[in-house]
């Protein structure tokens, strides 16, 4: 599939905000929407992240893992966790 970058992104947002509508309902992780927001979001990065390398040989900075998988790894076994870590992120959200 080849997406345009920003719809990507645009239905990613979306997914997003739908995945948090089902969360915040306090149904549980059981319920059908929360499944079906939950699906929709891994689709919607996933596509997303094809996007960005498809256009600009870059991938985004997450990964989506399959519950079968045990161990996922992708960053340079030398690399320690606080070389991974953006201390403006943590600033900006107050983590």
């Amino acid at each position: 599939m080849n997406a345009e970058p920003r719809t990507a992104l645009e239905h990613l947002i979306a997914a997003l905000e739908r995945h948090f509508e089902a969360a915040a309902s306090g149904r549980g992780d059981e319920d059908p929407a929360y499944v079906a927001a939950y699906r929709q979001l891994i689709d919607a990065f996933e596509a997303y992240d094809d996007a960005l390398y498809d256009a600009y040989g870059v991938d985004a900075a997450f990964l989506v893992y399959d519950d079968d998988e045990d161990d996922l790894v992708d960053v340079d076994a030398d690399a320690e966790e606080d070389d991974l870590e953006d201390p403006g992120l943590r600033e900006q959200f107050d983590l």
